[in-house]
């Protein structure tokens, strides 16, 4: 099912400029780059750039349809695509626009499509993978690709909608409001808490109004089913109201849940357990290490049970499940050394879940290359140094550290014992980079992590092509 340009006007009470109403809209795109013949482009303004402003490059790359706003039009380049058989539409605001054409798409599907929404501090995209990977054994599944869970990449994923019968939606927010906004999107059918931690606490304030803002899944929802992490302390404590009819599922190892896991093995890049629940047990390998990753597999068969998947259907999912790029992503290379470029975010608790694998990667030394942890405003502080307590706390070999705030992830673990001759802080990547060179051994591993803005992942890069 597609939207017609006579959709698009009355959903977002738009003006056609120029064109055909019955025209099909069949694929979306907001980049004049990559649009293909046929394509529906959707002119969004940018920090750095206007899109409405490249309109014309749209069409001359191929696409049918533009949707755009403020852009005074000339009366000859009109008539020119006028006589393409071009349409023009003129909206108030596209991004308000894309989140009313989405919603438009997703009621078409009402009756059709299962949809299964996912946030949570830390995690939210590896558990959104795991769990499109074990519905698409049963299951056509449409997810959101890469961490398009904002105002402008949730409707673009729900405007990809052909012939799913279920899609994985992934919900991202940095304020109160956002995910109740994109919640009301995409209605999902069955909800995902992975975890409440610390991440844009700078912004919302405490972990309580992180839990409040992630709550707000439920906003967009009619008969509400809620999986959540019963091992997260906010979650577990959290007191549904008796006068709000929520199905709750829950999954855990340390706290008893609905789908817990048992005789854990964790080996270096991998891990088993046994899934216990009411209608039995059944044995599970992840091909991911980290104990944080079980989680991720629980949650995903807490999903495919409820959505009718039998026990060979999940573990077929989770065993052939991929990491996406840049978290946790562990590179082989020659003299056994080993590169984790986990430099996509970064929070306390994805920090600390980093250097707990470190710890139990196999290895001659250990090496932790940190950056800043961005959103954390009056926190900052605080939590950079309980970062600087984990790393004395795992015996890493060696810490390397740049950023404003990365050095009090020094100054904290040089604090708790940690030897400060193993402690070396940069300027520049340009430095870090070649003492990484001068101290590489064979069988070292080393650890990237930190927020995305940091771009340690060039760094991560250009040390593995330099092995």
């Amino acid at each position: 099912m597609d939207l017609t340009v006579e959709d698009i006007l009355n959903c977002t009470n738009g003006e056609l400029v120029i064109g055909n109403k019955r025209k099909l809209c069949e694929n979306f795109s907001k980049d004049t780059r990559t649009i293909k013949k046929g394509d529906t482009y959707v002119g969004i303004k940018g920090g750095n750039f206007d899109g409405n402003l490249f309109w014309k490059d749209a069409f001359d790359n191929g696409a049918d349809v533009v949707i755009i706003n403020k852009v005074e039009l000339n009366t000859e380049e009109i008539k020119k695509y006028d006589e393409q058989n071009k349409c023009i539409i003129k909206v108030k605001d596209t991004i308000i626009a894309l989140g009313q054409m989405a919603s438009f798409k997703r009621n078409m599907y009402k009756d059709k499509l299962k949809v299964i929404g996912v946030t949570g501090s830390v995690g939210k995209t590896s558990t959104k993978d795991i769990i499109a990977n074990v519905i698409s054994q049963k299951y056509k599944t449409l997810k959101t690709e890469g961490n398009n869970n904002n105002n402008i990449g949730l409707p673009f994923t729900i405007l990809r909608l052909k012939d799913e019968e279920v899609a994985v939606i992934e919900m991202g927010m940095n304020h109160l409001g956002e995910i109740e906004y994109l919640s009301k999107i995409a209605k999902p059918d069955i909800s995902v808490i992975t975890n409440v931690g610390t991440s844009h606490i700078g912004n919302l304030g405490s972990r309580e109004n992180i839990l409040k803002a992630k709550l707000e899944i439920l906003e967009g929802m009619e008969n509400k089913k809620l999986i959540i992490n019963n091992d997260n302390d906010l979650l577990n404590k959290w007191n549904i109201d008796k006068n709000e009819k929520i199905e709750v599922h829950t999954f855990g190892i340390n706290n008893k849940s609905e789908f817990q896991a048992e005789d854990i093995k964790l080996y270096e890049n991998s891990s088993e357990f046994v899934c216990n629940n009411k209608n039995g047990k059944f044995n599970i390998s992840v091909p991911v290490g980290g104990e944080h990753f079980i989680l991720n597999a629980l949650c995903a068969t807490t999903v495919g049970k409820l959505l009718g998947l039998n026990n060979n259907e999940i573990k077929r999912g989770i065993e052939s499940f991929c990491l996406t790029a840049k978290r946790m992503e562990i590179n082989y290379l020659k003299n056994n050394i080993i590169i984790i470029n986990d430099s996509y975010n970064a929070s306390l608790e994805s920090m600390k879940a980093a250097i707990l694998s470190l710890k139990n990667m196999k290895a001659k030394r250990r090496i932790a290359v940190l950056g800043d942890m961005f959103e954390l405003g009056d926190f900052s502080e605080k939590l950079h140094r309980d970062v600087g307590l984990e790393i004395y706390k795992n015996n890493i070999d060696k810490l390397f550290l740049i950023g404003e705030n990365a050095k009090y992830i020094g100054e904290e673990a040089e604090k708790s014992g940690y030897d400060t001759d193993n402690i070396i802080n940069f300027e520049n990547k340009e430095l870090l980079l070649e003492k990484l060179k001068q101290i590489l051994r064979d069988g070292d591993v080393i650890l990237f992590k930190a927020s995305n803005g940091m771009r340690l992942f060039e760094i991560a890069e250009s040390l593995k092509e330099y092995i």
